[in-house]
């Protein structure tokens, strides 16, 4: 490596980190303040954290917990996070707590992972390469859990999409069995766990929203606005329609249904158009030119031959 390229190098990383601390630092000076006032308006230390010190865990977890809070206060200002913990599944305090220390072990575990390449790591360009490592390592402890929660939230998603079609035809055999729409749901809950997991524990905590004197449409719009499965919000939007209004609802579902078995179909065959243009991608990239040696390589040959020959 010449001198002038080890020096733009170091030049580049050492701006790079200036930048990543003093984004750090705005990010902790506001972050500070938004603490403070909210020490000032509320009785505990800081909104939410008061559903960590009820639970039967030590107060280094309760620490940690705190602090991870504070971490996705710096990179989630808009509050994704609450959205995308629903979504994976993750509503109780426990796996909240879990998240959150997680959220706050990560840095530390980063900081060892960059204190032992600085020890035991041997290299010419050591200097320039902790600098990189520095900067990777900050990058990674606030990117990475987002990361992972998005990566969890997005198969849930997925699984949830994929009950759809059979919680529509089993709502149609209940309702056409004289059910009500709460009876129904509380009948997919007690009877419906193996065949549909993840939909069985959202409605299991509706059924108790419901039990517990919450309205049955506004918390069929508040699942709908949280998981934001499109297949799943427009039975729901039916549910509430009749819930609301009344009337057929068998119908309305197997129209929905109908809507849903077409737009899977579109996708599929989306997917065996591309899938297609890649094998054919792939043919004219590996059979092709096989196919042509075999071909026309007897011919070639014999041409070549035949050219030798002539010239002799």
């Amino acid at each position: 490596m010449s001198p002038t390229l080890f020096a733009t190098l170091i030049a580049g990383a050492i701006v790079v980190v200036v930048a990543a601390i003093a984004v750090v630092t705005l990010l902790v000076l506001r972050t500070r303040s938004e603490a403070l006032l909210s020490q000032r308006l509320y009785a505990d230390d800081g909104r939410g954290n008061a559903e960590f010190e009820n639970m039967p865990r030590g107060p280094l977890l309760q620490k940690m917990a705190r602090g991870g809070r504070k971490i996705e206060g710096w990179v989630d200002a808009e509050g994704e996070s609450g959205r995308l913990l629903v979504q994976a599944g993750w509503r109780s305090a426990e796996a909240r707590l879990l998240w959150y220390v997680f959220q706050a072990a990560l840095p530390a575990v980063m900081l060892v992972a960059v204190a032992a390449f600085w020890v035991w790591g041997e290299s010419p360009n050591k200097g320039a390469l902790m600098l990189l490592a520095v900067f990777a390592a900050a990058a990674l402890s606030f990117l990475m859990p987002r990361w992972v929660l998005r990566s969890v939230a997005a198969k849930r998603c997925r699984r949830i999409q994929g009950e759809v079609p059979l919680f529509i035809h089993l709502l149609v055999l209940l309702f056409e069995a004289g059910l009500s729409t709460r009876q129904a749901l509380a009948s997919l809950v007690r009877e419906g766990q193996g065949v549909l997991p993840e939909l069985g524990r959202e409605f299991d905590l509706l059924i108790r929203q419901v039990e517990a004197g919450a309205d049955t449409g506004e918390t069929l719009k508040s699942m709908g606005d949280a998981l934001q499965v499109d297949d799943l919000g427009a039975v729901l939007s039916v549910l509430r329609q009749v819930d609301r209004y009344g009337g057929e609802i068998r119908e309305p579902l197997l129209e929905a249904l109908g809507v849903i078995e077409e737009r899977r179909s579109l996708d599929l065959r989306e997917k065996v158009n591309l899938l297609s243009g890649r094998m054919t991608v792939v043919m004219v990239g590996f059979f092709f030119p096989a196919l042509l040696i075999f071909v026309a390589g007897p011919a070639f040959l014999s041409i070549i031959r035949a050219l030798g020959e002539v010239n002799r």
